[in-house]
């Protein structure tokens, strides 16, 4: 099967002209007033100095300002030693159950704090609890030097990870989000950052959605307002510092879709709050998302020569979303760009064009297309045989 027809029976190529003309005319016949809107409203103007709104599925940016600007992040920098920390743990390095000395460092960390003791012992999952829903700056600080020996010795670790998340705008100087001239990020690797949080360990990220934690006989609520104000809100990260002003790194899934939105830079902890949810409101209002195509469906099959086999299976190695303005899904068209002659051996992943998605004549989405299994070089005969047909091809 080809990709056009592959795309035909994903609904893109719309109606037939026959069936489009007649539904034309009568269309005419009802005011104009009941046609549907071609376009979608400019996203809302938010007080903040940069904002992105992005489709978790897709990757998609819906609406952004400042998007990728350097910014100081305050406390959203905890997600990123966060990561680090479930990385650990996934990794066998640590436990939840392992038990942290506090140092007097940790101790004495000011801003916001679970309030842990000098010299006492808590588990890195308390510890990890005590971080993500009470922001802790203490914890933080003990977790980063359980895992690296100290902070200094954690921040490596951080940037290490941001390099492989693709996050090209952040740099890291501290487990906390404490201003310092080498620590920013931008609203755009923040979005990422969530995104690969959600993707990377679900099984940690129900923390992010917990309204409020208890330690030492001091419980205190989850500074992200929207988990009270929006159901569909699961997560994620505040952050203030007067240098970064007031940040939220919110998440929301609503039926099938989910969205991530950034905001930093508002003037209060109710600004951030309402303007998040102009941005996801927004979002969920006027934008759809659909999965197009299946990681290793077949989407293409080419004839490869020299081979031990004769046609080649080409699709994509992920799931391919697509993010659209409501109702305009059905008018998707694919092409693909695909690589004449193709010749044994192949590897498993190894690319031979791509595909493009479109929206009238806006590319939305361009993947490579790849070999979905492998082929070894055939024998004697078959390459013989295709030397010759190669030179009439």
């Amino acid at each position: 099967m080809d990709l056009s027809t592959t795309a035909q029976n994903n609904d893109f190529s719309g109606m037939n002209l026959l069936k489009f003309t007649l539904f034309t005319l009568l269309l005419g016949l009802v005011s104009a007033t009941f046609a549907a809107p071609s376009t979608i409203p400019s996203a809302p103007k938010l007080a903040a100095t940069g904002y992105v709104l992005m489709d978790y599925q897709s990757g998609q940016i819906l609406a952004e300002h400042n998007g990728k600007q350097r910014l100081e992040p305050a406390s959203l920098t905890k997600m990123m030693t966060a990561y680090v920390i479930f990385h650990e743990l996934k990794s066998g390095h640590i436990s939840l159950s392992d038990r942290v000395l506090v140092s007097e460092k940790a101790w004495r960390m000011t801003g916001s704090r679970m309030f842990i003791e000098v010299g006492s012992e808590v588990s890195v999952e308390q510890l990890l609890k005590g971080m993500i829903i009470q922001s802790g700056n203490d914890a933080s600080v003990a977790l980063a030097e359980y895992v690296a020996g100290s902070e200094e010795n954690f921040v490596p670790l951080m940037n290490t990870q941001a390099e492989q998340l693709k996050l090209e705008g952040s740099r890291f100087a501290n487990s906390t989000g404490l201003s310092h001239p080498e620590h920013y990020t931008t609203a755009y690797d923040m979005a990422l950052l969530a995104m690969a949080i959600i993707r990377d360990f679900p099984e940690y990220y129900s923390w992010y959605s917990e309204k409020s934690y208890k330690y030492n006989n001091i419980e205190q609520n989850n500074r992200n307002l929207l988990l009270t104000r929006d159901e569909s809100v699961d997560g994620l990260k505040t952050g203030h510092t007067d240098a970064a002003g007031y940040c939220l790194v919110a998440s929301a899934k609503r039926k099938d879709m989910r969205l991530i939105s950034v905001i930093m830079g508002t003037k209060s902890e109710k600004a951030r709050a309402s303007e998040s949810l102009k941005l996801i409101n927004y979002g969920f209002r006027f934008f759809e998302t659909h999965l197009l195509y299946s990681a290793a469906q077949q989407l293409k099959q080419m004839r490869i020569w020299k081979g031990e086999r004769e046609s080649l299976d080409l699709g994509l190695s992920e799931e391919l979303y697509v993010t659209v303005p409501r109702g305009q899904y059905k008018n998707l068209s694919a092409t693909t760009n695909i690589d004449r002659t193709i010749i044994a051996p192949v590897t498993l992943g190894q690319p031979f064009g791509q595909v493009n998605i479109r929206l009238g004549d806006e590319v939305l989405v361009e993947r490579p297309l790849v070999a979905l299994q492998s082929v070894a070089e055939g024998g004697l005969v078959q390459l013989v045989k295709d030397n010759v047909l190669l030179m009439f091809e």
